[in-house]
């Protein structure tokens, strides 16, 4: 429990450093555009480190939709401790998650006002996504949306190469 807290505020202090560290510089449009590729590098980086690690002992996949059930069940109950709460997909390479209670955005979610900086608190997340499957071998991009708050949404684009 005290660790989920501590990862919690260690999201929303980095979220708030990588703005405040640009904040410092005039185009505003370049500096969310910066901020977000930050974020989303970290957790790129962050989600292939931990796909690695949960997938060692892992029989292999056999295709897409097989490795997105690992990452709403498995991957997001070690991150989230609890699994997303649907999956849809077109069974042509586009998924969409949705999680009802995301827990990254539940200590700002307290009423509208914080409705648009919370695309702030989701780029380190789409980056996790994306680096879990860039490490399982697909290539995607993953965007999120929040209509109400905590319940976003991350679709996820599969990249056929």
């Amino acid at each position: 429990m005290a660790d989920d807290v501590l990862f919690e505020f260690l999201h929303m202090e980095i979220v708030s450093h990588v703005y405040k560290e640009q904040a410092s510089r005039e185009d505003i449009d370049k500096e969310r555009v910066t901020c977000v590729s930050i974020l989303e590098g970290m957790g790129f980086r962050v989600g292939q480190g931990l796909i690695e690690r949960f997938t060692k002992d892992y029989p292999t996949f056999k295709d897409d939709l097989d490795i997105m059930k690992f990452l709403c069940k498995d991957f997001w109950t070690c991150i989230f401790k609890k699994q997303v709460d649907n999956l849809r997909t077109n069974h042509q390479g586009t998924y969409v998650l949705q999680d009802n209670k995301f827990t990254l955005l539940t200590p700002v979610s307290s009423g509208k006002q914080h409705l648009e900086e919370a695309p702030n608190y989701l780029a380190y997340s789409c980056g996790l996504i994306r680096g879990a499957l860039s490490n399982l071998g697909l290539e995607s991009v993953v965007t999120a949306e929040v209509s109400l708050m905590p319940s976003c949404k991350f679709q996820v684009e599969i990249q056929k190469t």
